[in-house]
């Protein structure tokens, strides 16, 4: 068995959690909302109280039965502190719910020592905003099919802390573009075109201050970058009573395991700017780039996310969004008929324009 932590409210002994509307721990019984450093003041005076305990230690009895070997393997199991009941959880579970009085659980040793996370952004939207966007995100959409958003239904809604590296590093770039600069013009007898080719170099340095890259391997790395950005400036120092009423995941993916995704992200948006400055030509071709990355750190985060899990016609179909900007993603069926109408109107709107453009030129 390994520990839990509640948070109870000093009012009334309910479980309290973080609300995102008040930026405080509210409790759902009585409305009596709390600043994280009282409550958490309060919550140590009462460890320190339960820490007066007789000794049992030489009781015996034969109530119920021990797991079997291999049956916890992969799970942790606890015992919630309000009911006594037993929470089974996977072994990177750090912050969920009592599946029998739904009192809101931490499971501290996922966050101590070297796995204790340096910053949170608190959840700024809840689940009513996530489940707005979801409409939102699937409304409009052409080439949905229209039984999607009759049928379809959403399974789960859950607002999870997922554990982020934030990775800082210095970066040297350099690139060689091949460009073109055409100049047209005409006399009584002809038309000209002129066309010169340059080389074209761009180099400069450039600092990298917490480039994030998904630390969970539950996670799809692409999901999880489709809803940035996150706002660093609303990150805080970590405290678990953020995670009271949410679930949250350990890292189960380390720094060194995704440097190398960072490090990507770095090289392609330093490829980009440099590009960006390279203007006024009539094509631009790259033709070498070279980009160092050097010197670097790392942090670790948790980012607010709502995942809602959704399914039609027996497929399952998984959303995201940013828990603090409300930034909203998820992949989509495609309706073929629509397609393939939609593709159709489109190649007869190509064709009619080059129609024109033979007909203008002839």
């Amino acid at each position: 068995m390994s520990d839990l932590k509640e948070y109870k409210c000093p009012a009334c002994g309910g479980s309290v959690e973080f609300d995102s509307h008040s930026q405080k721990m509210k409790c759902p019984y009585c409305d009596t909302e709390f600043e994280l450093d009282t409550l958490k003041a309060y919550d140590e005076q009462l460890e320190k109280e339960a820490e007066q305990k007789d000794d049992i230690s030489g009781w015996q009895t034969d109530a119920g039965s021990e797991w079997q070997e291999g049956e916890t393997e992969g799970m942790n199991v606890y015992t919630c502190k309000s009911c006594g009941g037993e929470i089974i959880a996977h072994e990177n579970t750090g912050a969920s719910n009592c599946p029998f009085c739904g009192n809101p659980v931490i499971m501290t040793e996922k966050f101590s020592g070297a796995l204790r996370p340096d910053l949170v952004i608190p959840f700024k939207l809840d689940k009513k905003a996530a489940k707005e966007a979801y409409y939102k995100h699937i409304k409009g959409k052409k080439l949905l099919p229209k039984v999607f958003r009759k049928e379809n239904h959403i399974d789960e809604i859950k607002g999870v802390y997922v554990p982020f590296w934030l990775f800082d590093a210095d970066v040297d770039a350099n690139a060689r573009y091949k460009a073109t600069k055409v100049r047209v013009w005409s006399d009584s007898d002809y038309d000209y075109t002129e066309t010169s080719y340059y080389s074209v170099e761009r180099a400069g340095n450039m600092a990298f201050a917490a480039v994030p890259v998904d630390g969970s391997s539950s996670m799809a790395d692409d999901l999880m970058e489709s809803i940035e950005p996150f706002k660093l400036k609303d990150a805080v120092d970590f405290q678990t009573a953020y995670l009271s009423g949410y679930l949250a995941d350990k890292y189960d993916v380390t720094s060194e395991e995704t440097v190398q995704r960072a490090h990507e992200r770095m090289k392609r948006s330093a490829e980009e700017v440099l590009a960006d400055t390279v203007k006024g030509y009539a094509t631009v071709t790259p033709e070498n780039t070279n980009v160092k990355v050097s010197g670097g750190a790392a942090k670790y985060a948790l980012y607010p996310v709502w995942i809602l899990n959704t399914t039609w016609k027996d497929k399952k179909y998984i959303f995201a969004m940013n828990g603090q900007t409300g930034k909203m993603t998820g992949d989509l069926p495609i309706d073929n008929g629509t397609y393939v109408k939609w593709l159709a109107g489109l190649t007869a709107v190509f064709s009619v324009i080059a129609y024109l453009a033979v007909w203008l030129i002839y």
